[in-house]
């Protein structure tokens, strides 16, 4: 029997309708040379699309070189990224999804290598690796190189930078992009009293450690076409006393609504390496209900959402507008359309997979 599911409903957010809720999340395949995406993306991706997720969204891509993690993600700060990013666009879209992408600085977490090869720190003088830019000189963890502490004109120059990043991701067709502010990468570091100890206008009070944020959220939106949305991801907390938390991401996502962000998608931790994140399934459900209550913008659910009627619960009791999944769509490309059948959805298959159908 075909039921009216919240999962399977769709999200309309200004003049762009996602077709269902499940949002691929933003996952580093750290398998770019030079940063731009290949057939690894082009499958990866469109598997999902196929897959039948709502919204596909492409991994954090760099918006400089030295926003990186690691010298083998993506990056958009070249036309030529943006044209390799467009037949992996073409195709999400033919598959009745929606192309989105995280713009990205990694800041002082940057220069390491793969997680597959130990994901440790890449000295600048290695040949691949490069000093890591921040808001104060202090280093992720004693293994990391001390970062470079931005003054006035790098800080102007990466908000440039993050602006032409957006333009060159309409011009890789994609219908959204996301701002990384979250996992301790640049605009992270800069929100969190833990990594932002400047005593000028860029740190000290919430106003002045949310300013870059702020400012870099105005300028995308200015940029991206109004009709589009724009996401903002954020750590809603450090999970360490006196960082980062809820309180704080609650006003700062009242300020990115009035900045004209469409969606908090609200992750947290990552600031620090030695946090305690208590992880458990949706463990980070309750963020999303309280920005989402508090702020009054729509936002996303992200963590250990595994299983359809976890997902349908988050939606229909209004904890968040859509979900976010990760590692679950690693397992399972397929996951959307084994929930809609295990929901009772009406969601059609690909006529190519249609004989392999659940009926």
């Amino acid at each position: 029997m075909d039921m009216d599911t919240r999962l399977f409903s769709p999200l309309t957010l200004r003049e762009l309708t996602v077709p269902n809720r499940i949002f691929v999340s933003p996952m580093c395949q750290y398998s770019c040379e030079n940063g731009m995406p290949n057939d690894w993306h082009l499958v990866h991706l469109g598997s999902r699309a196929v897959g039948g997720a709502g919204l596909v969204m492409a991994e954090a891509s760099a918006v400089c070189p030295e926003g990186r993690i690691t010298p083998f993600d993506a990056g958009l700060w070249n036309e030529a990224q943006a044209q390799a990013y467009r037949r992996i666009t073409d195709f999400i879209r033919m598959r009745g999804s929606v192309p989105a992408v995280q713009l990205a600085h990694a800041g002082r977490k940057a220069s390491t290598d793969a997680p597959w090869r130990g994901g440790h720190p890449i000295p600048a003088d290695a040949g691949n690796g490069w000093v890591p830019d921040a808001p104060s000189a202090l280093r992720f963890s004693p293994a990391h190189a001390e970062p470079n502490t931005l003054d006035e004109a790098g800080i102007e120059r990466i908000k440039a930078q993050f602006v032409a990043s957006a333009r060159l991701a309409r011009q890789a067709g994609f219908d959204v992009v996301e701002l990384h502010m979250a996992h301790g990468y640049l605009l992270h570091s800069f929100l969190s009293p833990l990594s932002n100890r400047r005593e000028d206008d860029w740190g000290g009070s919430l106003e002045h450690r949310a300013r870059l944020p702020l400012e870099i959220a105005r300028a995308v939106r200015a940029e991206w076409p109004d009709e589009l949305p724009v996401f903002v991801r954020i750590s809603a907390s450090d999970w360490v006393e006196d960082g980062w938390d809820l309180a704080q991401s609650v006003q700062l996502s009242i300020w990115l609504r009035e900045a004209g962000i469409d969606l908090i998608d609200c992750s947290s931790g990552g600031l620090v390496p030695d946090a305690r994140i208590p992880a458990a399934p949706g463990f980070q459900t309750p963020f999303a209900q309280v920005v989402r209550n508090q702020a009054g913008v729509a936002t996303g659910a992200v963590g250990l959402i595994t299983e359809p009627t976890q997902a349908e619960h988050i939606l229909v009791t209004g904890q968040a507008d859509a979900v976010l999944l990760a590692r679950e769509l690693l397992r399972d490309p397929y996951w959307p359309l084994h929930a809609a059948h295990a929901l009772g959805a009406d969601v059609a298959w690909p006529p190519q997979y249609q004989r392999a159908q659940p009926r």
